[in-house]
C-alpha cells in the first residue's frame, strides 16, 4: 500500500468565517500541514531540502469542498503521494472529521523543484528514492 500520513488538527475560532464554518482557504493550509508531516514521517522534512538549496513551490492546487467543518471540531488530514516526476511532485489530500466517518474536503497540490534562484531542477535522489521504497507512482 502506498505511503500516507494521518495528521490531526483542531479548528480554531480564527479558522471560521461569519457563518461559523471554516473559511475555504484554511483547507489549503491543512493540505500543507499534511504534506509537511508526511515528508517528516519519511525522513525528508522540508528544512532538510532547504539545506540542499531546494525549494518545492506550489504550482497548482485543487480542492473540492464536500461538507463544512466548524469551530472546535477535530479534523483528520490524510495526505499521500500521487506521483513523483522529473521535476514535480503531486500530493493528494483528504480532510475528514476526527473518526474518518465524513469526508469534508479533498484535493491535491502540485509542486515543482527549484533551486534558490527559482530555476526548475530535477527532483533530487533523496526524493526519487521514495518511489521504490514506498511504491509511489513515477510520473512520465
Amino acid at each position: 500500500m502506498p505511503v500516507h500520513n494521518l495528521t490531526k488538527a483542531r479548528v480554531l475560532f480564527a479558522d471560521t468565517d461569519a457563518m461559523g464554518v471554516v473559511y475555504h482557504t484554511n483547507y489549503i493550509r491543512w493540505f500543507e500541514l499534511g504534506r509537511a508531516e508526511l515528508m517528516r514521517q519519511l525522513g525528508v522534512p522540508y528544512n532538510e531540502l532547504r539545506k540542499l538549496h531546494l525549494n518545492m513551490p506550489l504550482i497548482k492546487v485543487s480542492c473540492n469542498y464536500l461538507k463544512p467543518a466548524t469551530y472546535d471540531q477535530i479534523l483528520t488530514i490524510e495526505t499521500g503521494f500521487d506521483y513523483i516526476k522529473k521535476a514535480t511532485v503531486k500530493f493528494n489530500s483528504r480532510i475528514w472529521d476526527e473518526n474518518r466517518e465524513n469526508l469534508l474536503a479533498e484535493g491535491y497540490t502540485i509542486h515543482v523543484c527549484t533551486n534558490d534562484e527559482g530555476k526548475i531542477r530535477r527532483i533530487p535522489g533523496l526524493l526519487l528514492g521514495l518511489i521504490d521504497q514506498y511504491n509511489i507512482h513515477k510520473g512520465d
